[in-house]
């Protein structure tokens, strides 16, 4: 892998990266790649107990503590939990934030997901990659970062559970094994203390581990895997059409089968 290929993860909620495709982000730290994961959101609407001053102060810690695992650096675009809207200030955000990265390669959440949130956050994203060469989009930043000369690769990550917003089955087109990074996924969740009270209360899920081996455990049987997770890569008009993730990661990228 070349040494200066960048991967900006962008997500909704910190813990999303972690749950969805960490294991992957992994795998290209390890073979050189410089990550960046970055939010919507600080998770002001994670807690019960305590106010959101707190709540995402202590979030953007755990965000921090996991994307240290990987060396990887953490922005947070400091919108709130459930008004994540696709309007011009946003996505000028998104945009600075991904000039300056300069990604050869996104990750985002699914375009259909359980929440409005992740949806959005996946067109912000699809938008921004699509609009990163057009110098006559300005973002408005104080020293704003140069257009890029090329559109990232896009991919999109399995939404949480695998369903979309009405609990429909969505599948992936492709798989990474995961296997030799589940732990380290793990840990990088575990990093998230703070959840596991507020996802046990909201959605009645009783251990965050659980749902995260249930998912890597259904992703990798689409493709052979023991442990995986899958990606839909963004292949309209304009994008790149190689796949740059199996080019990267090579035998630990498959199709998935889902006849």
């Amino acid at each position: 892998m070349p040494p200066s290929i960048r991967v900006l993860a962008l997500f909704a909620h910190p813990d999303d990266a972690e749950f969805l495709c960490a294991g992957t982000l992994a795998h290209l730290a390890d073979r050189g790649a410089s990550i960046h994961i970055a939010t919507l959101t600080a998770g002001d609407c994670g807690s019960t107990l305590l106010p959101p001053a707190k709540i995402t102060r202590l979030r953007r810690q755990e965000a921090r503590r996991a994307a240290a695992m990987l060396q990887a650096e953490y922005t947070c675009l400091e919108e709130r939990d459930l008004l994540v809207f696709y309007n011009g200030p946003t996505l000028r955000k998104v945009m600075e934030l991904m000039r300056c990265v300069d990604p050869a390669l996104v990750l985002t959440h699914s375009p259909q997901d359980y929440m409005v949130d992740h949806e959005t956050t996946s067109r912000l994203g699809q938008t921004a990659c699509f609009g990163l060469s057009a110098p006559n989009f300005r973002t408005g930043a104080r020293s704003p970062a140069k257009a890029t000369r090329a559109i990232p690769h896009l991919y999109y990550a399995q939404p949480f559970g695998g369903r979309d917003i009405l609990g429909k089955k969505t599948f992936p087109n492709l798989v990474v094994d995961i296997g030799a990074t589940l732990e380290r996924k793990e840990k990088m969740l575990a990093c998230h203390e703070s959840q596991q009270a507020w996802v046990q209360f909201q959605q009645s899920v009783p251990e965050l581990h659980e749902p995260l081996r249930q998912m890597a455990a259904g992703a990798g049987e689409l493709a052979g895997f023991k442990w995986g997770e899958g990606f839909r890569q963004h292949l309209g008009q304009g994008y790149p059409q190689g796949n740059l993730l199996a080019d990267l990661l090579g035998d630990l990228v498959r199709p998935a089968h889902t006849s």
